[in-house]
């Protein structure tokens, strides 16, 4: 999955970027945060289970 489609569903949820580290972003919806891969395309396994954990669709 393309990382950016990827970030889209999280912020179309309410999330939002708490901060930016060495490999990783760090989302958050205020209670939740989540490492998000800085590459271009994410391993679609690791896309779904993002989504899947916090009932974001697919």
């Amino acid at each position: 999955m393309k990382r950016r489609l990827l970030l889209k569903r999280l912020q179309l949820a309410g999330w939002y970027l708490l901060r930016n580290g060495a490999n990783h972003d760090v989302y958050t919806n205020g209670h939740d945060m989540e490492p998000i891969p800085r590459h271009a395309e994410i391993d679609e396994q690791l896309a779904r289970s993002i989504l899947r954990k916090y009932n974001l669709g697919r």
